[in-house]
C-alpha cells in the first residue's frame, strides 16, 4: 500500500533502477510522487540511492540537491519566471535520457516539501502555474529595447546562445510542438529569429511560432544551424550567431526611409 495517501489496495510498486536507484511508483488515483511517498515514510531521498554511492554523490554535488525522480543526478535546471521575476516552476536535467528516461522533468515550487519543490505542474489533472517563455524578463526588455529576441526549440539552446555577448533568447517550456497561443502576448513589436532544429518537429514547431507571432511580431526570421542540428550544436562547433542559415523571411524588417 502506497503510505503518502489513504490507501486499501496494493498500489505501490518498488523496482531497482539499472544503476541500482530504487524507484518507487505509486499506482493509485492520487499517482503520489516520490518524494511524497518518501516524506510519508520519514526517509530523506537520498534513502533511495545504493549506500555505496551515497556518500560519493555527497562529495560530488558539494552538497546541492541533485536528485530527480528519474533516479539520475541533475546536470542542469532551468527556471521560469514571470515579468517581476518571481520563479513560477523550473525544468530540471539529467544526463541520461533515453531507456525510459527522457532526460527532463517540471517542478513547481512548493515550500510545503523539504525540497521546496513538488515534481509536477499539474494538481488533480489540471495545469498548477502559469506558463510562460523562458526568461521572460529579458524578453520584455529586448522587445522595449528593440534588440531581436531568438527563439529556439529548448532550453541548453538559450543558454548557449545567451553566453555570447548581447544576445537574448527564449523557449516554450516542454519542447517542440508545444508553443502556446498567448504566449505571442509578449512579443508585440518584436523582431524574431526562430532558430529551426535540422528535423521535422523543428521545421513544424517553427511554423507553429510564426504562425502565432506574425499578427503581433515587427519582423520575423527563420534560420537553421550551420553546423549539427541545433543552436547549440552550432556554437559548440565553432559556429557563432551571425552565420546560421536564413532559411524562410515570413516577415522581413521594413526599413523605414522617411
Amino acid at each position: 500500500m502506497c503510505p503518502a495517501h489513504d490507501d486499501r489496495n496494493p498500489s505501490l510498486s518498488v523496482g531497482v533502477g539499472r544503476d541500482g536507484v530504487v524507484m518507487l511508483t505509486c499506482h493509485g488515483g492520487p499517482k503520489c510522487p516520490t518524494e511524497d511517498v518518501m516524506a510519508a515514510l520519514g526517509l530523506p531521498m537520498t534513502a533511495l540511492w545504493p549506500a555505496s554511492q551515497q556518500r560519493t554523490r555527497d562529495r560530488a554535488s558539494g552538497g546541492r540537491d541533485t536528485w530527480m525522480p528519474c533516479g539520475h543526478d541533475k546536470v542542469a535546471e532551468y527556471l521560469y519566471r514571470d515579468e517581476q521575476g518571481t520563479v513560477l516552476y523550473g525544468v530540471a536535467r539529467c544526463g541520461r535520457k533515453g531507456d525510459g528516461c527522457q532526460g527532463f522533468r517540471q517542478w513547481r515550487p512548493d515550500p510545503s516539501k523539504r525540497s521546496g519543490r513538488r515534481w509536477s505542474l499539474h494538481e488533480d489533472g489540471e495545469l498548477a502555474v502559469r506558463l510562460v517563455p523562458y526568461r521572460l524578463p529579458d524578453i520584455l526588455a529586448a522587445v522595449h529595447n528593440e534588440r531581436v529576441v531568438m527563439i529556439c526549440e529548448g532550453e541548453k539552446d538559450v543558454e548557449a546562445l545567451r553566453a555570447r555577448p548581447g544576445i537574448t533568447a527564449t523557449c516554450n517550456p516542454m519542447g517542440a510542438g508545444k508553443w502556446r497561443p498567448d504566449f505571442a502576448q509578449y512579443f508585440h513589436g518584436a523582431d524574431v529569429s526562430i532558430v529551426a532544429d535540422r528535423d521535422d518537429a523543428g521545421r513544424s514547431h517553427a511554423e507553429q511560432v510564426v504562425a502565432s507571432l506574425m499578427p503581433v511580431a515587427r519582423s520575423i526570421y527563420v534560420v537553421q544551424a550551420l553546423h549539427g542540428k541545433d543552436a547549440a550544436d552550432h556554437l559548440a562547433a565553432g559556429g557563432h550567431t551571425g552565420n546560421f542559415i536564413n532559411v524562410w523571411e515570413p516577415k522581413p524588417y521594413v526599413l523605414d526611409v522617411a
